[in-house]
């Protein structure tokens, strides 16, 4: 279906130049943006290092922001293990509790250790779940195998959102990028993500614009909603802006809600709580 779009590199960059100008219609200041950013973050912890005194000092954060007058951001991402720690501390909030699961990050374990593993983080208190695509799969031309463990992944949800991971940065090209992205949404995923934050490039304009174009042909197809997540890379308000005005320009404001549009980006939590704290 890529080919109802130029994806060259000329094209690309004019579209590009031509959304990221734009003044937000939707926010009346660009404070009014960085608030809508604070709330819509995915705080993380996914480091081997992790214990359960930072996760305790993660959920802390994630929760300190509104009492200093500033929404709470949209859900705290963890490994499972920690999973049921997460759920209990934030259980008085409306932050989400969100897990990794599914052989993250590499996405090469058998398909029924990932489904074990998703039944163990829902069934532990993950709200959402955050998958990665089998990239080498994808990469070999596997495309039905890559789509019936989205949706064996799915089915193992239950109830929780499935975030599908494509990890754009592996996928070599803007068509790529798009047919994974569709792929994802048809087997079942409610949002599509950039990246798990440990391959470079991670988000990326061009990525987004790629993800972007395909969820709104998604929805012209079927009317079917699904959400968009750049993750990795993105520490300063004025780049979270650039993926906002994307997601206005592209998808409209109907997108701009947490149960839409999320940001994976922990480092950009204290650069925007720092600028809005300012003023």
């Amino acid at each position: 279906m890529s080919i109802k779009h130029d994806f060259s590199a000329q094209a690309v960059a004019a579209a590009l130049a031509n959304f990221t100008p734009e003044p937000l219609r939707t926010f009346d200041s660009a404070r009014q943006a960085m608030i809508f950013s604070l709330g819509i973050l995915d705080l993380t912890t996914l480091e081997g290092a992790d214990t359960v005194q930072k996760v305790e000092a993660l959920c802390g954060k994630a929760s300190g922001y509104r009492p200093k007058g500033l929404p709470n951001v949209a859900a705290v991402c963890v490994y499972p293990v920690f999973a049921r720690q997460v759920r209990s501390l934030l259980k008085d909030t409306d932050i989400r509790t969100a897990c990794v699961a599914g052989a993250f990050p590499a996405g090469q374990s058998p398909i029924h250790i990932k489904v074990a593993e998703v039944k163990y983080a829902v069934e532990e208190g993950a709200e959402e779940i955050d998958m990665v695509i089998s990239r080498g799969k994808f990469l070999e031309g596997r495309f039905g195998e890559v789509a019936d463990e989205i949706s064996a992944i799915k089915e193992a949800c239950g109830n929780a959102h499935l975030k599908v991971i494509l990890e754009t940065g592996e996928l070599n090209s803007l068509p790529a990028i798009y047919d994974a992205s569709m792929m994802a949404m048809k087997a079942g995923g409610d949002f599509v993500k950039t990246s798990t934050g440990k391959v470079n490039p991670a988000a990326t304009p061009e990525a987004a614009y790629a993800m972007l174009l395909a969820i709104r042909d998604y929805f012209e197809a079927t009317g079917k909603y699904a959400g968009f997540k750049p993750a990795g890379g993105i520490s300063t308000p004025e780049q979270a802006l650039v993926y906002v005005k994307l997601v206005e320009s592209i998808l409209g404001p109907e997108w701009l809600n947490n149960k839409l549009f999320r940001i994976g980006a922990s480092r950009l939590a204290d650069n925007l709580a720092a600028e809005l704290m300012k003023s």
